[in-house]
């Protein structure tokens, strides 16, 4: 992980920019999300079988940008489909938002659609 991405991996938030898959125009959301290596990992809360329109636009145009704090990135969105990294994606989120959230995360954590932002070098 680039020292620079790491510095924030402790930000509460990601601002993430899809192009509108529609409307081509840029979407942009606020979201949590974890981090692993060059990879950042967001759960989307509508589960796998409705998709949200940002997963949605990331899987037509999977080109992103990422800002955490003041800090831009750019990437390659993506679902992710490998079990193990799913498993991590969980993981990831689940460890750094469990201990500060007041409500239970437990099913979010295991039925959300695990997502990623591959960060360009």
């Amino acid at each position: 992980m680039s020292e620079e991405l790491e510095s924030l991996a402790r930000e509460a938030f990601c601002y993430l920019t899809t192009i509108g898959r529609v409307t081509g125009q840029p979407y942009t959301i606020e979201i949590w999300f974890g981090l692993h290596e060059s990879t950042i990992y967001m759960l989307s809360g509508n589960g796998p079988q409705q998709r949200a329109d940002w997963v949605r636009n990331l899987m037509k145009t999977p080109p992103v940008t990422v800002r955490i704090r003041d800090r831009e990135f750019s990437g390659s969105g993506r679902v992710v489909e490998d079990a193990d990294e799913d498993a991590l994606a969980r993981r990831l989120l689940l460890e750094k938002y469990e201990p500060t959230y007041s409500g239970d995360l437990s099913e979010w954590g295991r039925t959300a659609l695990p997502v990623a932002a591959d960060i360009a070098a």
